[in-house]
């Protein structure tokens, strides 16, 4: 791990307490060029995480607050007529930042929730015919409140497929939330948070992660473990190739993160329910069992 990454995880860590294994799976998550998806109660720190992380990696920070009546026009951008230049000028939205937080991007309707997609696939969004590329690097988290609070739609499986991982917060244990409880405010620790790492390094970083070196075996695992899903009773489906790809990457992003350059079965088995959990569809109530379970019946080759 380089020095610049442990002072991003040492940082982080100061500022959200009892948190360790959540900055690190939305660092791996970064890492390996994908978007996250934070679903919890309100209250547990989800909009902390993305504020700390964005401070501590230096990125362009933007938020937007999903609400019912949200058009696309106010995550993209618009164009305005004006009339000294007697032209219409492009406005770009709050999209065209480094690090955007979606906060509770399951109140908005499907409409304003489909406005994110060509831009967490393609990192570039189309308005009004003309293509524009998005910054690098380009990271979307969003924040999501369980589905059976009032006033949320349900994000449809195709934009669920977006994100590379979704976690949860929960609450924090008795000592991490006495330090919340006698501790100075959180704002106050975000708004002294001084950037660890340059966006040159990230992305060689995200560059780095791609060669992670994956053997033959570790192939055969993840490939176990697609074939298993597929053909379980538990789910209703089975994992498609791209999830199995998400796989790989989240494994190499952790294995980098632990310092090493070759990805280890534990690494798949420590990632697998934030890369799966949001893609399988499960007859079953608790999907963490279900995770369990799947790492239980596949051997490691």
């Amino acid at each position: 791990m380089s020095l610049s990454l442990k002072n991003v995880i040492r940082q982080a860590e100061s500022a959200i307490l009892g948190k360790p294994q959540q900055i690190r799976f939305a660092l791996a998550c970064l890492l390996a060029r994908g978007h996250l998806l934070i679903e919890d109660l309100p209250g547990v720190g989800k909009t902390t995480l993305a504020q700390v992380l964005s401070r501590t990696l230096g990125l362009q920070f933007a938020r937007v607050q999903f609400t019912s009546d949200l058009l696309p026009a106010d995550i993209l951008g618009v164009s305005v007529y004006e009339r000294d230049s007697n032209q219409f000028k492009f406005h770009p939205g709050p999209i065209f930042a480094q690090m955007i937080l979606a906060d509770e991007v399951n109140r908005a309707t499907p409409k304003a929730q489909s406005a994110l997609l060509e831009a967490m696939e393609e990192h570039q969004v189309t308005i009004e015919g003309v293509t524009r590329p998005l910054p690098a690097p380009f990271f979307v988290i969003a924040t999501q409140n369980p589905s059976h609070q009032i006033g949320t739609f349900p994000l449809p499986e195709s934009q669920l497929d977006r994100f590379l991982m979704r976690i949860e917060m929960g609450y924090p244990d008795a000592q991490a939330e006495r330090g919340l409880l006698s501790g100075v405010d959180r704002r106050e620790i975000i708004a002294k948070l001084t950037p660890q790492m340059e966006s040159a390094e990230l992305l060689a970083l995200q560059q780095h992660v791609k060669q992670i070196h994956v053997s033959p075996a570790l192939l055969d695992y993840v490939q176990a473990i697609l074939r298993h899903t597929r053909e379980s009773a538990h789910y209703t489906h089975g994992l498609s190739p791209r999830a199995g790809l998400a796989l790989l990457s989240a494994a190499r992003a952790w294995a980098l993160i632990d310092g090493r350059d070759a990805v280890i079965p534990e690494d798949v088995q420590i990632i697998l329910p934030g890369v799966v959990s949001h893609r399988l569809q499960t007859i079953a109530e608790h999907q963490h069992s279900l995770t369990q379970e799947l790492i239980a019946a596949v051997a490691i080759p």
